[in-house]
């Protein structure tokens, strides 16, 4: 079932906590607009001239490094938003949206957009939280990459995206829609070694494998070994 327009905005932390009245200008100023799968929503270097939420579909977010290979960066599901950034300030893209299932999108153009945050500060307010959000979650990937070993990284990584993408499946737990390459390409490791730890983890119970998703069993075992609990991580790498 497709989400609204309101219910998209509503969960979004740029609007959640605005009056209905704010909340309806900005409803005001979406259009949606559908994607094929494989469609390119905007490329890396494009102008930064719209914030856009996912309706219905997958969109994949990458961008590529200097030495020209791809770097998976994240999923956005329904109920999701993206290109805050740009939004705001108009540079160009730093990264590639690409939808990786049929899709349906809403749309908030730049120009309108900053219109109404003239007119209303609160929006502003709460644009500068999201901001803040995403920088911190930024410098978290870098120290990670370069303090933490690939176990540790990993469980970091799940438990991360599962506070922004929580999908409960039949089976229970937490439902991530990632395929093991792009966690890998996430983490700068080879897919082996995540299948590596991924199946062990699988084999105590803890994550459960399907085609192109991974689902979060056991949160606390992975908060443990997030949490540098060596006798959890399994074999050395």
């Amino acid at each position: 079932m497709a989400l609204t327009i309101q219910t998209i905005l509503a969960r979004s932390l740029l609007f959640r906590s605005l009056s209905a009245p704010e909340l309806q200008q900005v409803m005001n100023l979406a259009t949606r607009r559908a994607f094929r799968q494989g469609a390119i929503v905007f490329s890396q270097g494009d102008p930064g001239d719209a914030l856009y939420g996912v309706v219905t579909g997958r969109i994949r977010i990458s961008a590529m490094a200097g030495d020209g290979h791809e770097v998976f960066l994240n999923i956005m599901e329904p109920g999701d938003t993206f290109g805050e950034i740009a939004l705001l300030d108009g540079a160009t893209r730093t990264a590639t949206a690409s939808a990786s299932a049929q899709s349906e999108l809403i749309v908030i153009r730049r120009e309108p957009f900053l219109a109404l945050l003239r007119r209303e500060p609160n929006v502003t307010f709460h644009l500068l939280e999201l901001l803040c959000q995403r920088i911190r979650w930024t410098s978290g990937l870098a120290e990670d990459s370069a303090l933490l070993n690939s176990p540790t990284r990993l469980a970091r990584r799940l438990l991360s995206l599962s506070r922004l993408h929580e999908r409960a499946p039949a089976s229970g737990g937490i439902r991530l829609s990632m395929s093991q390459q792009d966690m890998a390409r996430f983490l700068g490791l080879s897919r082996q070694v995540v299948n590596q730890y991924l199946q062990q983890w699988k084999a105590q119970g803890w994550v459960e494998l399907g085609r192109g998703r991974i689902n979060l069993l056991d949160l606390g075992a992975l908060q443990a070994i997030a949490a540098g609990d060596s006798a959890s991580r399994g074999p050395r790498v």
